[in-house]
């Protein structure tokens, strides 16, 4: 397997330190350090493979750190922060992420046998041990990057290897639940596009759990387990990182944000700002913009 590592690594040498496509559907790759900022984000469902150095992963009071001998799978959508280590030798970050698709997933399922299997957490994040099957199937679908001519015949068949070893694996029913209708973890995934779409509008959590056809208390308690947050908490995120994003890449006052993003209160938004990014949001914007100048690169790169 170490061999089949170092060909990765040689294929995506060519990454930068932000999201770089590589020609391939859904497949990206970033290398190198990557500022503090960026890493925190809402995540889109993905699988993350780690190349080289390590990245720790804290959604909610949950933290997950993963390195080459491990892979990341996230299922829902999720506010996260990231942070990205180098190598112990020096070498820089350096990872591959395929974006999930739910009609790929969906169709992929048709054609396995139904599984029961599932794991003791109900979260929708998780790390695991990488295979030899699984990173030969990374290592066919980068190679793609020298033939682009064959891209279009070739991934799909690469994309359903990949996604068929990580139904294998120990996470794989996160793939399962979150691809069929009925499912706890699927009806949570809804109530989120429901957030995230209206996320600057109050919500009641009631009308949460009506839509999703479940109770109050059972709605909470699958919203919890699968995220780490009370639906109210995810809201809350998912606002100041929409903030923080217009206060850094549009200029936006502290108090127009706030308000924007559907906070009453410009004094409460700058309590909770300061609990979840350590800074004030003045003082945040200003540190991002100054290191972001630094740099030499705008803030929306």
């Amino acid at each position: 397997m170490n061999d089949q590592l170092l060909e990765l690594r040689s294929l995506a040498a060519k990454a930068e330190n932000r999201r770089t496509e590589t020609g391939i559907p859904r497949v990206a790759m970033v290398q190198g350090e990557i500022p503090e900022h960026m890493l925190a984000a809402v995540y889109e469902p993905m699988v993350n493979l780690i190349l080289q150095g390590s990245k720790t992963m804290t959604v909610g009071d949950r933290t997950l750190r993963y390195d080459p001998a491990t892979y990341f799978v996230m299922s829902i959508e999720l506010p996260a922060v990231g942070t990205v280590h180098s190598a112990a030798s020096g070498e820089p970050y350096l990872a591959l992420s395929l974006t999930l698709d739910p009609t790929v997933l969906s169709t992929l399922l048709t054609d396995l046998p139904s599984s029961t299997e599932r794991n003791e957490s109900d979260a929708g994040f998780s790390v695991a041990a990488v295979t030899p099957e699984l990173m030969g199937a990374w290592l066919r679908m980068l190679r793609l990057m020298n033939k682009p001519d064959e891209i279009a015949a070739l991934a799909p068949v690469y994309e359903r290897e990949i996604l068929y070893r990580v139904l294998q694996g120990p996470h794989g029913w996160m793939l399962r639940d979150i691809a069929a209708p009925d499912t706890a973890m699927a009806r949570v995934s809804q109530a989120i596009q429901w957030i995230r779409r209206d996320f600057a509008e109050p919500i009641r959590v009631e009308a949460l759990a009506q839509r999703a056809a479940m109770s109050v208390s059972a709605f909470h308690r699958h919203f919890k387990a699968v995220t780490t947050l009370s639906p109210l908490q995810y809201q809350k995120r998912v606002r100041l990182l929409q903030a923080r994003t217009l206060m850094v890449a549009s200029g936006r006052s502290v108090t127009s944000a706030a308000f924007e993003v559907g906070y009453e209160s410009a004094t409460q938004f700058s309590r909770d700002y300061a609990r979840v990014f350590g800074l004030p949001p003045a003082r945040d914007s200003a540190r991002i913009l100054g290191e972001t100048k630094g740099r030499g690169r705008s803030p929306d790169r």
